[in-house]
């Protein structure tokens, strides 16, 4: 039976700095929607327009660069 482990792959290799920024972005643009969510539930219509842009942008920015990094990555293989 084979293993299912690249053997290309080191255990220690780090992922691009491209990929990585676009997980932390998006990890940071999901938690701006969450915090929307939270804010409107709980009886607040008045949100900041910095929450709502950071909700809007930075979610679909990281995903973006995510994906980005993802095709550059295949591509260099």
């Amino acid at each position: 039976m084979e293993a299912a482990v690249d053997e290309n792959s080191r255990p220690g290799s780090r992922k691009p700095w491209l990929m990585r920024t676009g997980v932390a972005l998006f990890a940071i643009g999901m938690v701006a929607v969450v915090a929307v969510f939270v804010l409107f539930a709980a009886g607040l219509e008045d949100l900041p327009v910095w929450l709502s842009a950071a909700a809007g942008v930075i979610t679909p920015l990281g995903l973006a660069l995510g994906l980005v990094a993802l095709v550059r990555e295949h591509r260099q293989r």
